[in-house]
């Protein structure tokens, strides 16, 4: 075999790889992202209270339920995925979405079996936090450790591009069903469609994972004896700076995701009074402009570095951050559409970057396991709970305009730990 067509296959299998990645990592996404675009719906269906505000915080909780077990997830996955491969790891996390997904869909309502409604739709949600704590430390160790050199920014791009897409695929979902069923259809049956598509997503999603090679980095140490046998010690022992690094770098990045892509759309109605249409249009729209401008941005970073992209979202953030809570809660649909569309801008330059910036803190050895730990505590604490404390903060101060605090801190913190944080695009991969 000529060097040509040795060079032609590793290119191919690379392309399968990222291709089958994004692929999967988009349905995974869709899975777990759904419930968030369902929530004036499922606060009726599971919480009803009198108070609509009450119904909605305790159903931002259950979605922020949802994180708490994806430290878990990233201890359990990270482990298996570091010790016997990403491929098998990943495969069993899309499984276990599908399934907990589809679970969601068939659950009795509270008027069908009072309170052991809610509770089943915490345990599930639990299911799906365990599924999605594995799934972006691995899903980003995998794509990044196929990269060529001086194309991580790029390559890593895409697993983010495949979050955004699950996320837009989930919202979709949402404006269609408002758009083709009437309100008492969506109450009675209708809701329950999207989350019963999990399983046949979460099947496809798996069946394409299953049949993907490992990576070339993981198949090296493989192959060399050196696949770590305490994966979770390394990372908090050896690698415990790297750890808590990705811990500060997450900060911004997961506030600014959830409040941007999930929480604005639910803002704008309850705030700013616009309606369903309006609302699920300016999120679908601004979902869609972020899905397409993360490549660029990761190909940027390649060329010019990680650092200058992630340290512009995050100074965006924290000077914008109160002008566009502004413009959100005015009543003017142009005004909040611009709002969300410049956070989401602002929130690509930060997912373009991160996924190569999070790879190449830590060595192949822990990476699946350290990078996971590191992203999803961080996610537990602050991204997951964002739109519950979003909600929380206006309730208690009667201040619309509060949630831009919560946003604003998070991003001058990332921006701080961005100071002291070495560039690592022009380095290889350890």
């Amino acid at each position: 075999m000529t060097s040509a067509s040795i060079f032609a296959n590793e290119g191919a299998s690379r392309r399968r790889a990222v291709v089958a990645g994004t692929i999967g990592n988009v349905l995974e996404w869709y899975d777990f992202a759904v419930y968030g675009y369902l929530v004036p719906t499922i606060s009726k269906l599971f919480f009803p209270a009198t108070d609509s505000r009450a119904s909605l915080l305790l159903t931002f909780a259950v979605f922020g339920v949802g994180f708490v077990m994806r430290p878990v997830g990233s201890i359990l996955f990270g482990i298996y995925g570091d010790r016997y491969g990403r491929r098998r790891a990943l495969s069993a996390v899309i499984f276990l979405m599908a399934i907990s997904t589809f679970l969601i869909g068939v659950l009795p309502t509270y008027d069908q079996v009072g309170i052991l409604a809610p509770l089943l739709l915490v345990f599930v949600r639990l299911l799906q936090g365990l599924s999605a704590g594995g799934e972006w430390g691995g899903s980003t160790a995998y794509i990044v450790e196929f990269a060529p050199e001086g194309k991580r920014g790029f390559f890593g791009s895409w697993q983010q591009v495949s979050v955004g897409g699950g996320f837009l695929l989930g919202s979709m979902s949402a404006f269609v069903l408002n758009q083709t069923l009437a309100p008492d259809a969506i109450a009675s049956w209708g809701w329950r469609i999207p989350f019963l598509l999990g399983i046949l997503v979460g099947a496809l999603g798996a069946y394409l994972r299953w049949r993907l090679d490992d990576t070339p980095k993981f198949t090296e140490i493989e192959r060399q004896g050196e696949v770590a046998q305490a994966p979770l010690a390394e990372a908090l022992g050896p690698y415990l700076r790297e750890t808590l690094t990705a811990f500060g770098l997450t900060l911004h990045n997961t506030v600014a995701y959830y409040i941007a892509l999930i929480y604005m759309t639910s803002y704008v109605k309850t705030v700013a009074k616009l309606s369903d249409y309006d609302a699920l249009k300016i999120g679908t729209i601004s979902l869609a402009v972020f899905v397409v401008l993360i490549p660029f941005m990761g190909r940027l970073s390649d060329r010019i570095g990680r650092k200058p992209l992630l340290m512009v979202s995050a100074a965006g953030y924290a000077i914008l951050g109160y002008p566009l809570f502004i413009m959100a809660s005015s009543g003017d649909v142009t005004l909040a559409f611009v709002a969300q569309l410049t956070m989401v801008v602002l929130l690509s330059l930060y997912a373009g970057a991160g996924p190569a910036i999070y790879s190449e803190l830590f060595p192949t050895r822990v990476r699946y396991t350290a990078l996971s730990i590191g992203y999803n505590l961080a996610v537990a604490i602050f991204g997951g709970f964002a739109p519950f404390i979003a909600t929380y903060l206006i309730q208690a101060t009667g201040n619309t305009l509060s949630p831009a605090y919560y946003v604003i801190a998070a991003a001058v913190i990332t921006f701080l730990v961005l100071l002291r944080v070495r560039e690592t695009a022009f380095s290889p991969l350890k």
